[in-house]
């Protein structure tokens, strides 16, 4: 689970919404509004909007942090990753070098 998609569990738990339309709909089928099996529609419904609404969050969370990363100008992994790399090739040509010149 990533870390947006944690943030918005979190706030959706905090809100109490899952269980607030559980609720609404129970309510409405013990009442005979709805029946069972519009109510059961009704919260698969829901569930599906909030899961796109969850999908939206998550999206536009990601954007805005790579969107900063950027504007701070910090280096991806692979930029880091490259940089590694060149730095062990340089350090190792650098002891040859070094080892050249002593024995020479």
């Amino acid at each position: 689970m990533t870390i947006n998609e944690m943030i918005h569990k979190t706030l959706m738990a905090g809100l109490g919404v899952p269980e607030k339309i559980s609720e609404v709909v129970d309510d409405l089928v013990t009442k005979g509004e709805l029946s069972e099996s519009q109510g059961a529609k009704l919260l698969r419904e829901f569930t599906e909007k909030v899961s796109r609404a969850g999908d939206d969050i998550n999206k536009t969370i990601s954007d805005l942090i790579n969107k900063t990363l950027e504007k701070m100008n910090i280096p991806t992994r692979e930029e880091v990753d490259r940089l590694n790399k060149k730095i062990m090739s340089l350090s190792s040509k650098v002891k040859k070098l070094e080892e050249s010149g002593k024995s020479g």
